[in-house]
């Protein structure tokens, strides 16, 4: 077999890096290629541009095979992980605590009376209908009183009947003077089609369980009496019943 050539080695590599996907060519004399490679200023001066972290470029300027450190794992951050908090400490964060987890307590009921409701109409997110508030009564953890005549009820319904509730209203301590907060509402009521059909229905309202249907609502509350200044940054979570025309919510 005749000797190869540093050309010809060269030549290999070049056509063998070209049709590497398809491992037509192999290349041949690998330790004279490497050899040559380490020596050639075309093939450096093109890993300097477009590969300068090439082990063959780095074996040529260094005089030794680069080191390859392995990566390292990342931690795993699970949900135990962010409840529990991260352990270890660093600089920016030399303490690790646990993310509070949130809790519900029954903080006040509300029962109003329901003027019949008042079709808008369809419209292009479903039926719209309104509905006022007669009156009502509320008590709590933080006082009880009365709900101030005037309030409403903006429904939309879906095409599965599904109820959207962007209720307002405005409610009135009993202390003397008394306090007004203003209470807005807004949820949905969602169930078998069935059972909110009856819903809908002033002879069978009261014959639907509660538990057959869903009614959640998130309500925040404004006031600017200095007597209940707590209430503007609270939260609140309510579950809601209908009975007959009255519509309770907890």
């Amino acid at each position: 077999m005749g000797r190869i050539g540093d050309g010809d080695i060269h030549a290999a590599f070049v056509e063998f890096r070209a049709k590497e996907s398809d491992k037509v060519v192999r290349a041949k004399n690998t330790s004279r290629q490497r050899a040559h490679l380490l020596e050639c200023p075309a093939y450096l001066n093109a890993m300097k541009e477009h590969h300068p972290d090439n082990a063959i470029l780095h074996e040529a300027v260094n005089g030794s095979p680069a080191q390859h450190t392995p990566a390292k794992t990342p931690k795993k951050r699970d949900l135990d992980t962010m409840i529990n908090g991260f352990q270890g400490s660093t600089s920016s964060a030399p303490h690790s605590f646990p993310i509070p987890k949130p809790n519900l307590e029954r903080d006040f009921q509300m029962s109003v009376q329901l003027n019949p409701k008042i079709s808008v109409g369809p419209g292009i997110w479903g039926q719209r209908n309104w509905v006022s508030f007669i009156s009502g009564h509320w008590n709590g953890r933080w006082g009880k009183g009365t709900v101030v005549p005037g309030g409403q009820d903006s429904q939309l319904i879906a095409p599965d009947l599904s109820t959207h509730v962007d209720a307002n209203c405005l409610l009135q301590t009993h202390d003397h003077p008394p306090a007004f907060v203003a209470v807005k509402m807004d949820g949905w009521r969602v169930g078998p089609r069935e059972v909110l059909e009856k819903l809908e229905d002033p002879t069978q309202i009261d014959e639907v369980d509660p538990k057959t249907y869903s009614f959640r609502a998130y309500i925040h509350m404004e006031t600017g009496d200095a007597r209940y200044l707590h209430l503007n940054t609270g939260m609140w979570i309510g579950s809601g019943v209908r009975r007959g025309t009255e519509g309770l919510s907890v």
